[in-house]
């Protein structure tokens, strides 16, 4: 069993008009095993806690604490991180142009591990997994996302997770730009991993509609930087009939 704790989290982003403030105090605890729902509109803050877990230096922790078993989150370099188990699926995958997929994963789960998989254990794998995400065989020897749909970055990025098989993963927007039959093959993608390992998760997503294939323990609504709800699956049921609206200032809208 492990446990991410995020304590008290602030988080501000440099602008041109000085330091602006994102996160406002986020308090959230998730175990292994338990998938978490961040939802809310857009400019909330639900991917400013995404990359400032995963450690992108464009966000600037300025007060509260991270603990991952105990350990200090925050210190950790951005690679450091990885290692410990933390994975990021990023709405927006960049190109790592003259880098395979296969050699980019083979490369990855070598520093996660501390050694290389045995090869003819790791081929299976990869095929597998590739296989179970209709995704061509040659896929493999293309540059990383280099060229790729929105549809085959994100089944790329589930396919990092499957076989990585981190201890926490954080899904920032996974759903977005996908059609009906992509957005199934990635949810069907995510289920195996939560099935087959006990994957910490938090899955961060501004509809619905991905929680209609992938089922949360809990729901949090993020509003102006802090959690101003949460609740079971049946949160999720009641934003999708009523929208944000009752949580934001009269005249806005999500």
């Amino acid at each position: 069993m492990s446990t991410l704790e995020i304590r008290d989290l602030h988080v501000s982003v440099e602008t041109k008009e000085g330091p602006k403030p994102i996160l406002r105090g986020v308090d959230l605890t998730v175990n292994s095993g338990e998938t978490h729902a961040i939802m809310g509109p857009n400019g909330s803050g639900k991917s400013t806690l995404a990359y400032s877990l995963a450690g992108h230096p464009k966000y600037e922790i300025t007060s509260g604490t991270v603990l991952l078993d105990g350990e200090d989150v925050l210190a950790m370099s951005v690679d450091e991180r990885a290692r410990a188990g933390m994975f990021l699926a990023m709405q927006y995958p960049v190109e790592v142009p003259g880098v395979s997929v296969s050699n980019f994963l083979r490369t990855a789960k070598t520093a996660i591990d501390g050694e290389a998989p045995p090869l003819r254990s790791w081929v299976k794998d990869v095929r597998g997994a590739m296989d179970n995400l209709r995704m061509d065989a040659s896929f493999a020897e293309r540059s990383v996302n280099e060229g790729f749909s929105g549809g085959e970055k994100k089944r790329h990025e589930i396919l990092q997770m499957e076989l990585l098989k981190p201890r926490f993963a954080i899904l920032d927007e996974t759903d977005s730009g996908l059609d009906v039959d992509a957005l199934r093959i990635v949810s069907e993608g995510v289920n195996r991993v939560r099935e087959t390992t006990d994957v910490g998760m938090l899955l961060i997503t501004h509809y619905t509609r991905i929680l209609r294939y992938i089922k949360p323990d809990f729901v949090h609504v993020f509003v102006d930087g802090k959690i101003a709800e949460q609740g079971g699956p049946e949160l999720a049921d009641r934003l999708e009939n009523e929208g944000y609206d009752r949580f934001l200032p009269a005249g806005t809208s999500a």
